[in-house]
């Protein structure tokens, strides 16, 4: 009782696997992908080994067509499967059982699929498609945002919306997933994930999943900030800083570091200003910044300079 998109990204080659259910957890089941490999779905009476075996054949060189035959041919049960798998150079493979439901199917579009079991309706699948085809150039969309979280993921998701607003899931909502990895083959199993993020149990899990989509986003700039100030390059620390605290405004964390590299560039007046507002929200704060010296992080007149409620 899902509905989910697999898919292989033109543009930059990735791999992804986008779902929600009225069940808990569906990224625990769903959705399987290995760098440069490919990508699985496994749902309705879900047997998770297609994930897995799916993937393990298509990176032993079978097409998605023949490692999907091949494992439902075994399978006693398949016909209450609904499986979809993409490899490596877009092959796509979708199998629905004529045991999923009245309304249940799948459509393949060029180097996706969508499918889906117990909807509202069988409009679900077709609306999921048509997001997705019909989403911006991917490249015009990238262009200047430098993050690794890629357009491509937020494709994936705009087509689960769609896929809600036409219908969805009888039952209604409970949980979502994102699987994207990278297109370059990876030597283990665990590599190359690009986007990983669950909502296991939440009202509303794709506005939720959104959400977590953008504070990736956000705690990716702010690892490349982190990575400037290691090297005293505080200008492009500010920078990545400043973006990381617009993508993500709810979290303190990245304005107080945004603050800490205002200091080395010696805008301590600005620095303070930010501060004081993040103490304002949780004076725990304060705490660290009195460590920081402790780190070289910061001087010690510095910090009480930016403690001072004069």
């Amino acid at each position: 009782m899902t509905f989910s998109i697999i898919a292989k990204d033109e543009v930059s080659g990735e791999f992804g696997v986008a779902v929600q259910s009225h069940w808990f957890s569906v990224g625990s089941v769903v959705p399987w992908a290995r760098a440069g490999v490919g990508a699985v779905a496994t749902q309705s009476a879900a047997e998770v080994s297609y994930g897995p075996l799916g993937l393990e054949l298509m990176g032993a060189g079978k097409s998605a067509p023949e490692a999907l035959e091949s494992l439902l041919r075994t399978d006693r049960q398949r016909e209450s499967r609904q499986v979809a798998m993409v490899d490596a150079i877009g092959r796509v493979a979708v199998h629905t059982g004529s045991e999923c439901g009245p309304d249940a199917g799948h459509v393949l579009g060029k180097h996706f699929a969508c499918q889906a079991n117990l909807m509202r309706n069988k409009k679900v699948w077709q609306a999921m498609a048509d997001s997705f085809d019909n989403s911006r150039s991917a490249k015009a969309r990238e262009k200047g945002r430098g993050n690794k979280t890629s357009i491509f993921a937020e494709r994936l998701v705009e087509a689960l919306v769609a896929g809600q607003k036409s219908g969805g899931d009888i039952r209604g909502k409970q949980s979502a997933a994102i699987l994207v990895v990278s297109s370059k083959l990876a030597n283990n199993y665990w590599s190359g994930r690009i986007v990983d993020l669950r909502v296991e149990d939440h009202p509303e899990p794709i506005p939720e999943l959104s959400r977590l989509l953008r504070l990736q986003r956000g705690y990716e700039w702010a690892s490349r900030a982190d990575e400037h100030l290691a090297k005293h390059d505080f200008e492009s620390s500010l920078m990545a800083y400043r973006k990381a605290s617009a993508l993500a405004p709810e979290i303190e964390e990245l304005k107080f570091w945004r603050a800490v590299s205002l200091v080395h560039l010696g805008r301590l007046n600005e620095a303070r200003q930010i501060l004081l507002k993040v103490l304002n929200k949780n004076k725990d704060w304060a705490q660290l910044a009195r460590k920081l010296p402790a780190f070289k992080s910061l001087k010690r007149k510095e910090a009480e300079y930016l403690l001072s409620r004069d």
